[in-house]
């Protein structure tokens, strides 16, 4: 009987050293896969606001993690993917990387990329923990490649002072506009009849991102396919819907409810001579620093059939690296997943955390404006995971939007001549 007890109690003890070996591999509390010390190189591409945010993050992660210390080496956004590709390509890339969702696809082809989720279940990420919209645009081929760490939506932001005047802020401190695009358009002209004449009823840009931003929210709004086909080799547009879109907008300019060639739409919204403006929620953090400016946020209206928007996000990335490594691998996963969780952090310069708990965390939920707008990461319309996505964005749409704003083509005819243009992208 003694002899069975000691046996008993030998197992047990052994099981124990078993389990504890093979829990080793999961990241807990600062914990590596061998018990040493992991150090890990991160690119990013942040500057500014977004660049002392990251920073914050990866101090407090590194004190939280002792056997993970982070990295990190700024790069300039203009020259960062060239560098990360050229070094991945020499066996000399970062053990983690920053993309955009929209510049995932290009990184993929290029091999720049590895999938994550033999490393994900290694380390225990739980997908269904992000927004799945956002998710999903990170998936290819039924591949994550991908960690999301948030959302940068097109928003709206107004001038609560200036739409009080104009007797078009509500008691909510929200802006009373009509439903549909016949409201919107009712609601500019209030503010164009009812504000004095050197106050642009909406700041934008007279080419370029913005009006694009606006275009493809707009599209998508009225149910406009992706500008390519499923199997990415033929151009779609839908071009009744774009060309709606883009009368819509042509007509806002015509109008003079957006300023004719505005030199700086940021400028004229920072120095309240603008009732309103649509960008980027990068701007928050600007307009929060502003001296004297009374501002609120919100999504863009919904004009017309369903709610939409455009985005892209932040992603964190593992490169393929010259030799595996495990453990550095599940250092990297656990980092970048760590960084989704702390959300509330990056949150700071304005953007959309990728995972919904963030959102009911009292540190979020205590910054003004961001729960005003978190909800459009639901309705961002991304596009298919093209590797020409950036071309056929400057090359073709661009361009010939740029016409129709600058009311030198008719949207018909530019729309048409976009059709062609894609195609000619593609066909490269």
């Amino acid at each position: 009987m003694k002899k069975s007890l000691v046996t008993l109690v030998l197992l047990v003890f052994m099981s124990t050293l078993i389990l504890s070996a093979c829990g080793g591999s999961k990241q807990d509390g600062g914990s590596t896969s061998n018990g040493k010390k992991v150090t890990l190189s991160f690119w990013t591409l942040f500057s500014g606001g977004d660049g002392d945010n990251m920073q914050a993050m990866i101090d407090l992660f590194n004190k939280e993690h002792p056997d993970i210390q982070i990295k990190n080496t700024k790069l300039e956004w203009g020259e960062y993917y060239t560098k990360l590709i050229t070094a991945v390509g020499n066996g000399n890339g970062p053990d983690i990387g920053i993309s955009h969702t929209s510049r995932l696809p290009d990184l993929i082809d290029q091999g720049v990329v590895s999938g994550l989720d033999d490393i994900a279940a290694s380390a225990g990420v739980d997908w269904n923990s992000f927004n799945q919209n956002l998710l999903s645009a990170t998936v290819v081929d039924g591949v994550h490649y991908a960690v999301p760490i948030d959302t940068h939506p097109f928003i709206m932001y107004y001038n609560k002072k200036l739409l009080t005047e104009a007797g078009l802020l509500g008691s909510d401190g929200k802006p009373t506009i009509e439903p549909g695009a016949d409201g919107f358009v009712s609601f500019l002209q209030t503010l164009k009849e009812k504000l004095p004449n050197n106050i642009t009823p909406f700041a934008l840009s007279p080419n370029n991102d913005d009006p694009f931003r606006l275009w493809w929210a707009l599209y998508a709004q009225l149910g406009g396919n992706d500008v390519i086909s499923d199997d990415l080799s033929k151009a779609q547009v839908d071009e009744a819907k774009a060309v709606q879109a883009a009368k819509y907008i042509q007509d806002l300019y015509l109008q003079k409810y957006i300023k004719e060639n505005d030199p700086d739409f940021y400028k004229n919204f920072q120095s309240g001579t603008a009732a309103i403006m649509m960008t980027g929620v990068w701007a928050t953090g600007t307009w929060e620093g502003t001296d004297g400016l009374d501002f609120g946020a919100m999504p863009i209206p919904q004009l017309f059939d369903q709610p939409a928007t455009w985005g892209d996000s932040h992603t964190i990335i593992l490169p393929v690296p010259k030799k595996e490594d495990q453990a550095k691998r599940e250092a990297a996963i656990t980092f970048a997943n760590w960084i989704a969780d702390n959300g509330q952090i990056w949150a700071k310069a304005g953007h959309i955390p990728s995972k919904p708990s963030v959102l009911d965390k009292p540190e979020y939920k205590e910054m003004p404006y961001r729960s005003d707008y978190a909800a459009v990461a639901d309705t961002v319309k991304f596009n298919k995971p093209s590797t020409k996505n950036w071309q056929i964005r400057d090359m073709a749409m661009f361009k010939y939007l740029n016409e129709i704003w600058a009311n030198k083509m008719s949207a018909e005819d530019a729309i048409a001549q976009m059709q062609t243009e894609i195609q000619k992208v593609l066909d490269k």
